[in-house]
């Protein structure tokens, strides 16, 4: 299933992508709950994405692929490192993002989002599952001179725009085996596999609710695979992962 929020003659509405003529059915109710199917359908070529869905916060990880730790010469990490991004970061597919005037170098990070469900804490790994919606797309947009000078994260990570999530939030996949791609103005830059995770989806989400309550629609963010480089203001940024789709943003100052 492939869930989308959407805004079409003004009025915000959720759905269920219809692949095979690219359309969007309306649903009524919240997919995070009961939902009814009805009969209005739209093409996707004439709503507009919203975020799939609105975070009361977004968990990130840092250093969780082998080769990008390989590629920046760094220790495995014995437990995940993590770290926070405000909600107030959040876009959706085919919005700008914005370059701000406290950096001088942008870049992009491919990740895959993990949606939770339920309101949960100290969940066991078996338990993960259950406790989530789906999977989407997601760029760890970060202010890597900002990163560097500050010697920790905040500020470098929480800029509005720099949580780029979307287009839909896809259910029934297996996360731990998904091909992630990133394309910077057409030409892939990253090109990877979740099957080089350091920490697997239920070590992450359960390691986070052993430190803090997560919300019905809390975003947890995997990492990134090697390849992370700089963005230009007029670039084109798409993430792409296997069985999601493609996440597509426009860098403007």
């Amino acid at each position: 299933m492939k869930f989308i929020r959407f805004l079409i003659n003004g009025k915000e509405k959720n759905g269920i992508v219809i692949e095979e003529d690219h359309t969007v059915r309306e649903i009524k109710g919240d997919f995070f709950d009961q939902y009814e199917i009805l009969e209005n359908r739209y093409s996707l070529l004439e709503i507009k994405y919203l975020p799939p869905c609105m975070p009361s916060k977004i968990i990130a990880l840092g250093l969780n692929y082998f080769d990008h730790a390989e590629e920046l010469k760094l220790k495995i990490p014995e437990e995940p490192l993590i770290f926070l991004k405000p909600s107030t970061a959040v876009i959706g597919h085919k919005e700008n993002i914005i370059y701000p005037k406290m950096t001088e170098r942008l870049d992009y990070e491919a990740e895959l989002g993990v949606i939770i469900k339920n309101k949960v804490k100290n969940i066991k790994p078996k338990e993960v599952y259950e406790n989530m919606l789906g999977y989407t797309c997601f760029n760890d947009v970060t202010a890597r001179d900002l990163q560097k000078r500050d010697g920790q994260w905040t500020r470098s990570k929480s800029f509005d725009t720099f949580a780029p999530l979307g287009p839909y939030i896809v259910t029934d996949l297996e996360p731990n085996n998904l091909e992630i791609k990133l394309r910077q103005n057409g030409k892939v830059k990253q090109h990877s596999s979740t099957s080089k995770m350091i920490f697997k989806i239920e070590e992450i989400v359960s390691f986070i609710s052993q430190i803090m309550t997560l919300n019905l629609g809390d975003v947890i963010v995997t990492g990134t695979p090697s390849g992370v480089g700089e963005l230009q203001v007029g670039d084109v940024v798409e993430v792409e992962i296997e069985g999601i789709g493609t996440l597509t943003n426009y860098i403007s100052l």
